[in-house]
């Protein structure tokens, strides 16, 4: 069994196998959100904030933080967010940005062991990241694309991850500490991209024995209802062994998917975290009423 532990200075989180399943936020990123970007670029940071308070009371484990805007300072603001989030939860975070300068300064004031998203398998990028994943003592996600770009080719995808994770270790870093994203491609563009997914899953549980991420929102990228298909993915995904997804806590229907795939497997012990999600007001009422009867009888 591999654990990959990942802390804030209060919290641990522990993403592994025949655990329950890390729900990553995904909010924190101004990609595809031009408000957010025009404000994190003017100094406004109160969405992060509002974000950040909203995916923890929606059942976030993580939250990943990313402040990629194009002609901004990178750096700075991804610092400032990482600090801001910090202040006011207590979840550990996964440092977003394919800037190396960015995730220094990410890396330089966070509390705790951050998880670095991400590395690619690229010499280039093994050369400039993993150092600094090994100085900050991080843990990393590997992303399965190198400099031939993204396989449609499952085999492949496994041998650039698995490449991946023996470079690592030249540079100090466990497996343990490496979660890989297998790449889930849009289903409505290709057709066998959850069977493409399932099945890479399962081999880098059982032939590499590490820890799987993805992107979740992927997967239904253009398609309508599309949180259904996000949440029904995500609960074959976990079926196959994957244990952790960037994803967005606060649509109803792929959590309660990601709780209840949790339960079926297994990893939900005597469905506590189900029940506490899903008992209705009125009974856990009851139930103290009943307590207090009983005291005072």
């Amino acid at each position: 069994m591999t654990d990959t532990i990942v802390s804030s200075a209060t919290r641990e989180v522990v993403i592994g196998f025949e655990r329950p399943f890390v729900m990553i936020g995904e909010r924190i990123n101004p990609t595809g959100r031009k408000l957010l970007a025009e404000e994190m670029k003017n100094g406004d940071f109160s969405r992060v904030e509002a974000d950040a308070i909203a995916q923890v009371e929606a059942g976030a484990h993580m939250l990943d933080v990313n402040a990629g805007i194009p002609l901004a300072d990178e750096p700075a603001m991804l610092a400032r967010a990482i600090t801001l989030v910090q202040s006011i939860t207590n979840v550990p975070l996964s440092i977003d940005s394919s800037i190396i300068a960015a995730l220094e300064a990410g890396l330089a004031v966070y509390q705790g062991k951050a998880l670095v998203n991400s590395v690619t398998g690229e010499d280039e990028v093994l050369e400039r990241v993993m150092p600094l994943v090994a100085k900050y003592g991080a843990a990393v996600v590997a992303i399965s694309n190198d400099e031939t770009g993204i396989s449609m080719d499952p085999d492949v995808r496994f041998a650039v991850a698995k490449r991946i994770v023996e470079r690592a270790s030249d540079f100090g870093v466990p497996a343990s500490d490496v979660i890989v994203d297998p790449l889930v491609m849009p289903i409505g563009a290709l057709g066998q991209a959850g069977q493409h997914a399932f099945q890479l899953i399962r081999r880098l549980r059982e032939e590499l024995k590490v820890n799987t991420i993805c992107g979740a929102s992927n997967v239904s990228f253009g398609l309508p209802n599309r949180h259904m298909i996000t949440g029904t993915f995500l609960a074959m995904a976990i079926g196959a062994g994957m244990t952790s997804a960037i994803m967005n806590p606060m649509h109803p229907e792929v959590k309660a998917a990601v709780m209840a795939a949790d339960v079926l497997a297994g990893q939900d012990k005597d469905c506590a975290a189900w029940i506490r999600a899903n008992r209705a007001p009125t009974d856990a009422s009851n139930e103290r009423e009943g307590r207090r009867r009983r005291r005072s009888a």
